[in-house]
């Protein structure tokens, strides 16, 4: 499970980053600490949605 959780974790989390720096962008925001706390953000963010996700995948096998 913790190998999936990884391999998911990458992909979310980059996903999640980028939207979320985006988001920032967008409102204005383009300077390095917005933009970097919005990168953090969407990290922190992947760990719970990763943890559901996995979750999900292995309760449906």
């Amino acid at each position: 499970m913790l190998r999936l959780a990884g391999i998911l974790y990458s992909m979310i989390a980059t996903t999640l980053a980028g939207s979320l720096v985006v988001v920032a962008l967008v409102s204005g925001y383009d300077t390095l600490q917005p933009i970097l706390i919005a990168a953090a953000a969407g990290a922190l963010v992947a760990l719970p949605v990763t943890w559901l996700v996995t979750r999900a995948i292995y309760s449906e096998s």
